[in-house]
């Protein structure tokens, strides 16, 4: 019995492997890459509209491969805010190999991830995005983990966003479900999703359930997430990432290209 219940285990295992395998193996995520951090493009990606031409608050929370190996498996998670009639963007992430972890600065918003382009996951603008950054602020000085990191389960960059959002109610932001550590809970075992309307239930961030409005359906198993989004019309790999039709998250009209 127990035998069974062995390789049943290192069968699923290896079967939540072949996402990340697959990014392993793609070329194309190699070749942005670099042999060293400190050559890594962090060029921006000219996804953040130009502060000096646009006056009204700007959030906007990105998503880009994590840096080396890491990269295979997840995404890193930040949020960039810039105030009504501010002449320049503010980032806030964590960064493990800084203490304390928890960094607020001026700073390009839509940079490269050390050599992995950035994807624009939400933006708000407007009375909308300032009451937010109010929030977000506040969020970033509570945020409990400020000296800690772990990249897994967590708490880690993807938990401390995770963490921002759920405690900003204009942020209804859906993460990636490769974003890793977004699950992490600390001593909590359920909580709302970071997009709003929903239940997740995580026994540390190794395991759990999530169903949301924005989210769909994510089952976590040892942290690889994978499962469907109805509303996005799209499914979920470990490592891969969703593959989806549409963006659940909140967007502005028509963007902006100043």
């Amino acid at each position: 019995m127990w035998l069974k219940v062995l390789s049943g285990s290192l069968f699923m295992i290896m079967v939540l492997l072949l996402g990340p395998l697959w990014v392993a193996a793609d070329t194309r995520l190699n070749s942005e890459g670099a042999t060293s951090w400190r050559t890594a493009d962090r060029s921006s990606a000219g996804l953040a509209p130009n502060p000096v031409k646009t006056s009204e608050a700007v959030v906007q929370v990105y998503a880009a491969r994590a840096w080396s190996w890491r990269g295979y498996f997840a995404v890193h998670t930040w949020i960039s805010t810039k105030a009504e009639g501010a002449s320049d963007y503010r980032v806030h992430q964590v960064i493990g190999w800084r203490r304390p972890v928890v960094q607020s600065q001026v700073q390009t918003p839509d940079q490269a991830w050390y050599g992995q382009s950035p994807t624009l996951l939400a933006d708000l603008r407007g009375d909308q995005a300032a009451e937010a950054i109010v929030q977000i602020e506040q969020a970033v000085a509570d945020y409990p983990y400020p000296d800690q990191y772990r990249a897994w389960p967590g708490p880690n960059s993807n938990t401390f966003v995770a963490w921002v959002i759920r405690q900003t109610d204009a942020l209804n932001v859906a993460l990636p479900n490769h974003a890793i550590g977004k699950d992490y809970l600390g001593m909590q075992v359920a909580a709302v999703p970071p997009g709003g309307a929903g239940l997740q239930v995580s026994l540390g961030g190794i395991a759990g359930v999530l169903l949301g409005w924005r989210e769909g359906l994510e089952m976590n198993i040892l942290g690889l997430s994978f499962g469907v989004n109805p509303m996005a019309m799209g499914i979920k790999l470990p490592g891969i990432g969703e593959l989806a039709l549409r963006n659940t998250n909140p967007m502005p009209p028509a963007q902006d290209e100043g």
